[in-house]
């Protein structure tokens, strides 16, 4: 028999690439493309690049380089990706997941600005929930705590009300530093330590709850 784990929240803060949508593929071209300009092995740049900001992940490897060249890079590689939505498919479960989610509090807390989360929505075929935490939004980036404080805070709920769904060790240290519980979503999350963790989102249920909180039901 299949274990449930059920937690109960005010509301939901969802990261969105490879939690939400699989842009796994466009990642990857586009940093191998990065670190071969940059003399950089690309296998071990695809270690660190998930859930931060482009700039934060440049400056991790390049420490000594100046912080005007990684913004320039961050934003030639924004315009890359936000061009390239070949292989952008929706993580499995996750139309039904946002469909559950569309009358309930729920915000997006992603790394991609505004086009990107845009292009890569509209790829998937998935909604973009009303309330949306970007880069422009935020003046650090994960694991910084601020986007996923910036989402519970547009919600009107406090930070640990709130239940996070996120794929990245910089996204898991995020939410947990926001004083939140974490879902981890997919096979990278599990070595970080969220508080539960699922390989996809079609093992995840939502109700709503009568007292207007939300249950979500995690099948083991």
């Amino acid at each position: 028999m299949t274990a449930v784990t059920t937690l109960t929240a005010r509301a939901l803060l969802l990261d969105m690439d490879s939690t939400l949508v699989n842009s796994e593929a466009v990642v990857e071209r586009c940093w191998r493309r990065w670190a071969a300009e940059h003399g950089l092995d690309g296998d071990e740049i695809l270690q660190v690049v998930h859930g931060r900001q482009g700039w934060a992940t440049m400056a991790a490897l390049l420490p000594e380089r100046p912080v005007e060249l990684n913004l320039a890079d961050n934003r030639r590689m924004l315009a890359q990706e936000t061009a390239d939505m070949d292989g952008v498919v929706p993580v499995p479960g996750a139309p039904a997941f946002l469909a559950a989610l569309a009358a309930l509090p729920h915000a997006l807390v992603t790394s991609a600005d505004v086009a990107l989360s845009d292009a890569r929505m509209g790829a998937a075929g998935l909604p973009m929930p009303e309330v949306r935490i970007t880069a422009e939004s935020v003046s650090a980036s994960k694991p910084d705590p601020e986007g996923f404080l910036k989402g519970a805070a547009e919600l009107g709920f406090a930070p640990e009300d709130c239940l996070v769904f996120e794929d990245s060790e910089a996204g898991i240290e995020a939410g947990r530093a926001a004083g939140m519980r974490v879902v981890g979503v997919g096979d990278r999350a599990a070595a970080f330590a969220p508080t539960v963790q699922v390989p996809d989102l079609t093992r995840v249920r939502v109700e709503a709850l009568a007292d207007g909180g939300v249950a979500v039901h995690i099948e083991g």
